[in-house]
């Protein structure tokens, strides 16, 4: 159980760090014409959604709490 625990403690600081640290993203957009290519890109940063966060901190929560009952119960 000692994994299931470790597994819990890796999700739940991708959950508390996934509120701060923003996910760059970038998008390519243009043309071809001929041998001519006319283009612009476009760089974004954006945190994962608050509802997404919390729910990978609640499930990392029930993963160490089971892992801590199945461990204190052999």
């Amino acid at each position: 159980m000692r994994v299931l625990f470790w597994i819990g403690a890796v999700l739940m600081v991708l959950g508390i760090a996934s509120f701060f640290v923003p996910i760059p993203h970038s998008e390519k957009e243009g043309i071809n014409a001929g041998g001519v290519h006319i283009g612009i890109e476009t760089k974004h940063q954006e945190t994962v959604s608050p509802v997404v966060s919390a729910a990978m901190i609640l499930a990392a929560a029930g993963m160490m709490i089971a892992a801590k009952r199945r461990h204190g119960s052999n």
